[in-house]
Order: structure tokens, then sequence, then C-alpha cells
């Protein structure tokens, strides 16, 4: 059976790729922080693979353990959180902690993996990105900026990678339900002193009801099982596409980014 190691896969698009995945015949090596996310998955017959991207050593353990198992043929790159908030009111050190997690620990532990496939003669590096990653929308600025990053380092290494057996690819998914609303709050509570703003009503009409209250699904939004059809592909397809797009919202945007000016596309970003 082929082995797939998937981070992020306590809730949302990875755990809906780790139990597809799974079904589907694969070995799965399932990343999570949590004991308990790691007893659950292990309960579904995956392997539990203890890991933190912000911690260097953890990135290190959790390679070593992954390879331990035996021949890992794939790496999907999914965990990832969101740190809401104006972009004058990110604080350096808040800015630091999501990209050590959506960028740094991922391009770490994928520089891990790299040799491994090279001496297997194959393997496949999925990153799960954004349709944050082709343009960025109000109070977003912090997850965009990283998913833009991962967009620019995926596409260098696929060119990088032409020349051996490793084949590099992108998703990009739009509005998927997950739980990285309510996982941005802790962040969100951490490191934005949204009352001290000069767009403290903003916050107050906008992002803090968005944040708190309950609502219902956003335009275009989609299940996870819409990115892991697309996963199927990228990992079982022979002749896998460099990016996959999922949802009509990174459809639209990625031909408007083409298409349109950039006031235009302003204005779409704006009222997204």
């Amino acid at each position: 059976m082929p082995t797939v190691l998937i981070t992020g896969c306590s809730s949302g698009i990875g755990l809906d790729a780790a139990r597809t995945m799974t079904a589907r015949g694969w070995t799965v090596l399932a990343t999570c922080r949590k004991p308990e996310d790691l007893a659950a998955r292990e309960a579904e017959g995956m392997i539990p693979v203890p890991l933190d991207l912000a911690d260097p050593q953890s990135v290190a353990d959790a390679a070593d353990l992954a390879l331990s198992h035996g021949p890992v043929d794939a790496l999907v790159n999914n965990a990832a959180f969101a740190l809401p908030g104006a972009v004058e009111d990110l604080p350096r050190d808040g800015l630091r902690a999501i990209f050590e997690v959506n960028l740094f620990g991922t391009h770490d532990l994928t520089c891990r993996m790299i040799p491994h496939f090279r001496a297997n003669g194959a393997g496949r590096i999925v990153n799960v990105s954004s349709v944050l990653g082709l343009v960025g929308i109000p109070w977003r600025g912090a997850y965009s900026a990283t998913k833009f990053a991962l967009e620019g380092l995926t596409d260098v290494l696929r060119l990088e990678m032409e020349d051996t057996p490793i084949r590099v690819i992108l998703i990009e998914p739009g509005p998927i339900t997950s739980r990285i609303r309510v996982n941005a709050i802790p962040h969100f509570e951490r490191w934005i002193d949204w009352e001290n703003s000069p767009r403290v009503e903003q916050y107050r009409r906008s992002l803090l009801k968005r944040l708190y209250e309950p609502s219902g699904k956003d335009r275009f939004e989609l299940p996870p099982s819409a990115v892991s059809a697309r996963l199927v592909h990228a990992l079982e397809s022979p002749a896998p596409r460099a990016r996959y797009g999922v949802t009509a919202a990174t459809r639209i945007s990625a031909a408007g980014k083409r298409m349109l000016p950039t006031r235009a596309l302003d204005w779409f970003a704006r009222r997204s």
C-alpha cells in the first residue's frame, strides 16, 4: 500500500483527506498537535504522528517517526492557522508566529522529506494553499501573506524538481467548511489589540461579529470532501496537474487576477 504523510489532521480539510486516503487503501501518517486527536486518528486505523510546526525539534522528530514506518510516497502539507486583524495592527511577533507554522515549519518538513523521495526514486509533495494565496481580502493580511509566500516557494520548488522524479503540486481551496475561524480566535485575542486600534469601530461592525457570532455558510462554501477529491487526483494520477483550484471563488479569483486591472480586483476583494 502507498503511504502518505498528511499534516493538520485534527479537523477540516486534513481530517477529511486522511479519512479519504485511508478508505482508498493508503497508509496514512496523520499529524496532530493534541494527544486526544492523535488517539482518535489511531482509532480510525491511521498512524499518529505528533507534530507542532512551530517547533523545529518537533518537525525533526515527526519526519524521523514517519520514515521509521517505512517508505513514504507522498507528503501533504495542510496544517495552518489564521490570525485575523488589520495589517496595521499585526505585531511583529504575531506575524512571525503565523509564518513559523504556515511557512517555515512546512518548508522544514518538506526539506526533510525530499532526500527520502530522491532515494526512493519517486515522491509527491502537495501543498494546500488558499484562494487567499491568489488575492488578498481585508482582515486576512497575515494568513494571505503566508499563502502568497507558500505559492511562490512551491512554484520555484516545482521548477527545481523537474529534473527529479518528485512532483510538486498546489491545491488552492476557496471557502471550505472547517474550524479555521473558531481556531483563529485564540490567536486574534493573543496578538491583536483591537480596542486601541484606529479601526476599533470597524472591528465591532465587521470582524468581531464574524469571529464570535454564529453565521451561515459563506458564499461558494463547499465541504472538505471537495478538496479531498482533488487530492486523490493529485496523488494517484500518473500526470497530476501543477495546481488545482477548489470552489468557484478560487476559479473566479484566478481569472480575475489575470484579466482585471488592480482597481477592479480591489473592488471585488473588498466585497468578498
